[in-house]
């Protein structure tokens, strides 16, 4: 995932910081304890598309 790319996006719910998980290939949300998509390098930032992560394993 681009730095730069990643510095840019946020959270489309609560336009929070997102964490990249380079093993899972996914930009996570903290906050709302969402985990949305990356697919073919694009990150799908579409609250649908997002599933829900454990609260207990989050930083």
């Amino acid at each position: 995932m681009d730095k730069k790319l990643l510095e840019l996006l946020v959270c489309p719910k609560c336009n929070g910081k997102l964490v990249y998980d380079k093993k899972a290939d996914e930009l996570i949300c903290n906050t709302d304890a969402l985990a949305f998509p990356v697919r073919d390098g694009i990150p799908v930032m579409l609250e649908d598309e997002a599933r829900k992560t454990d609260v207990d394993n989050q930083d």
